[in-house]
């Protein structure tokens, strides 16, 4: 397997530094790498369940950047040692070599993370239709301002992961297949543009929310799909 991966350009590279900077504010934790012709995957984990008993809905983000060649890659890294290495290349670009490609390597893979474990199929999406960025944002800033009214400072872990299940597991207005915290998912990682609707797709237990900026994808149960 790869140890690497190549950007076409310091642009590539950029907008994956911009990504993985937002993901670390949201989830300082690990982000999933996948790669398959010549398209690389990178999923980060927004929220997902801590437990057996935990309703906290499964959010990932992705975003893809295209590559200049074709690599074997499946690994979950640290975001951090990630970012770090981006930010030493970006340092080293030169108006001179902006448009060369740029060859990333890989930190060391982690193994303890649980969410990576379930991967979002590939095909077979179904479009259920389409929303505009603003009721997103709307849904995502209320969460954000009933979150951090209901936590106050020095409240025990057990009690923040139960207010943000409840929070973000509620759904959307309008929607009530698609919990909040996908709209806080697509708010925090910068994928809404006021001038470009969300297509809301789904398959089995999955949704997916897509603009031109990347994608949200909510794993869920079957039977809300349904609504």
């Amino acid at each position: 397997m790869s140890q690497s991966f190549s950007l076409p350009d310091s642009h590539s590279l950029s907008d994956l530094q911009v990504y993985l900077s937002r993901a670390g504010r949201v989830e300082d934790g690990s982000v999933r790498l996948m790669s398959a012709a010549g398209v690389l995957a990178v999923y980060s984990a927004i929220l997902y369940p801590r437990g057996l008993l935990d309703d906290t809905p499964t959010v990932l983000g992705l975003r893809t950047f295209a590559l200049t060649e074709p690599v074997d890659l499946d690994v979950v890294v640290p975001i951090r040692s990630l970012l770090d290495r981006v930010a030493r290349l970006q340092t080293a670009a030169t108006p001179a070599t902006a448009e060369d490609a740029i060859a990333v390597t890989v930190p060391t893979q982690v193994s303890t993370v649980t969410w990576a474990g379930i991967s979002p199929p590939k095909g077979g999406w179904r479009r259920y239709g389409e929303t505009d960025a603003a009721r997103l944002v709307e849904a995502a800033r209320a969460g954000i301002d009933e979150v951090a009214a209901a936590i106050p400072a020095g409240t025990g872990e057990q009690l923040v992961q139960r207010v943000r299940s409840e929070v973000w597991g509620a759904p959307v207005r309008g929607f009530d297949f698609l919990p909040t915290g996908a709209a806080f998912a697509a708010f925090s990682l910068g994928f809404l543009s006021p001038d470009e609707p969300v297509h809301l797709l789904g398959t089995g237990p999955w949704t997916r929310l897509s603009t031109s900026r990347g994608h949200v994808l909510v794993r869920q149960k079957a039977w809300n799909l349904q609504a």
